[in-house]
């Protein structure tokens, strides 16, 4: 528990640091946030008087402060260009994200474990050479060309899938799963394949087969459980990087998850929904390390101990 709560406090410099870079970054691009809402053709006063009303005159720490003392009390600004509440457009957006991020992670975790343990029994052998091919391909391959690829392939030659996301359909989120878990895929199935391969190698595995055991036994009942300590690191952090990376498979699929909705606030000059998402993505990737670590404690009694 003590370990728990000195991770969670060191994470708190981190989302400072976070919420102070975006807040310099913002700020010293060229541009009026005030300017690009009221649009080319308005006089210099209303746009000074939008400025002042907006607080985008007060002095950057001054702002930083303000903004820090709100997000604590659940409160990330108001939107520019909509003007809703940032956490109430955020929440709206995080359920498609959370549903793409989870079949995107079960395609990666089924495919990448099954092609892993294959290739790693199938050593050196015509399977292995396949599946680590395919594996090193979905690594290689950047998302968007993945996404385009699924798109007019499978979408619009095929005519198997919607080309963009449908409300309500489960159907239309099966690329856009695909697009963001194959790349998972193919670093899932080499993490297991290697670390199953080095576990087979062990002593104990020795053991077993002396005593008689089959080899489906051997490595069902002792390798693979072995060899699953980095694996499944790997997989919490996935996660996490899914519920926060998103952006590319969402904006080419059409989803209105937090990934589009940080870009279209990039384009809108959106300063709060953008400063809203990227602190929400922070919080997200800093929980996926936290579970990753507790999860490697939780498997590994010898890290317990050491904590």
């Amino acid at each position: 528990m003590k370990s728990v709560l000195k991770r969670i406090v060191g994470t708190i410099p981190v989302l400072i640091g976070v919420v102070l870079l975006i807040f310099i970054m913002l700020r010293i691009i060229p541009g009026n946030a005030a300017a690009v809402l009221l649009g080319e053709h308005v006089d210099q006063a209303t746009i000074d008087r939008l400025t002042q009303s907006m607080g985008l005159n007060d002095p950057v720490i001054v702002q930083f402060f303000k903004y820090i003392g709100n997000a604590l009390q659940g409160d990330l600004g108001e939107s520019y260009r909509y003007s809703r509440p940032v956490t109430e457009m955020i929440l709206e957006a995080f359920p498609y994200t959370v549903e793409l991020a989870l079949l995107a992670a079960l395609f990666a975790w089924v495919l990448g474990l099954a092609a892993g343990v294959v290739a790693a029994i199938r050593q050196n052998r015509l399977l292995d050479r396949l599946f680590m091919g395919a594996s090193l391909m979905g690594v290689s391959m950047p998302i968007f060309m993945t996404s385009l690829l699924l798109q007019y392939f499978l979408a619009f030659r095929l005519e198997w899938f919607p080309l963009t996301m449908e409300q309500g359909s489960l159907v239309s989120m099966v690329l856009p799963a695909i697009a963001l878990g194959w790349n998972s895929a193919g670093s899932v199935a080499r993490m297991t394949r290697s670390s199953l391969i080095e576990v087979m190698q062990a002593d104990y595995i020795d053991t077993a087969r002396a005593k008689g055991l089959g080899r489906r036994a051997v490595i069902l009942g002792h390798a693979l459980k072995n060899s699953m300590l980095p694996v499944i690191t790997m997989m919490a952090l996935q996660l996490s990087s899914m519920l926060s990376g998103a952006v590319i498979t969402e904006s080419v699929f059409a989803i209105p998850g937090i990934g589009r909705l940080a870009t279209t606030a990039i384009n809108n000059r959106d300063m709060p929904v953008l400063q809203g998402t990227v602190l929400f993505t922070t919080v997200l990737v800093i929980a996926g390390n936290l579970l990753a670590d507790l999860l490697y404690g939780v498997l590994d009694p010898r890290i317990r101990k050491e904590v």
